[in-house]
């Protein structure tokens, strides 16, 4: 699942943007073109993740979608490729040139009126052993 790296590396640049800012973001839009190859609902459940102990841990994480479209070579027409693309010109036949569809861009970030929460320290005492953790007998 890709989405969860999409998620980190999102939640690194906007963590970097507001860091001299104090205060906790609110909400984060994406922009994500049809053909960009992610699934909106992993995400979603990715950045939940990826945020937990940072100044985006409880915000919401909007989705922008943008539909996949291309120009065709031949005629100049410009229409939606559809989902699965369809790359080239239903009048023509000739090959279509993307427009747009591939996107991932941050687009719009709201901050919190107030100051970040501090984030919550690591539970202190000895570190858990995974035979401890788990349900699951080890052989």
């Amino acid at each position: 699942m890709h989405e969860l790296s999409i998620a980190v590396a999102v939640v690194e640049q906007v963590e970097e943007a507001v860091r001299d800012r104090g205060r906790a973001v609110e909400s984060l839009t994406l922009r994500i073109g049809e053909l960009a190859g992610v699934v909106p609902e992993a995400l979603e459940f990715s950045f939940g993740l990826a945020a937990e102990g940072t100044a985006l841990a409880g915000a919401r994480l909007l989705i922008e979608t943008v539909e996949a479209r291309g120009r065709c070579e031949g005629c100049g027409r410009e229409a939606a490729t559809g989902m699965p693309p369809v790359l080239w010109c239903a009048g023509c036949g000739a090959p279509l040139t993307l427009l747009g569809g591939r996107e991932l861009e941050i687009v719009r970030l709201t901050l919190a009126e107030g100051p970040a929460e501090e984030p919550r320290p690591a539970p202190s005492g000895p570190p858990v052993r995974d035979e401890e953790a788990s349900h699951v007998p080890h052989r």
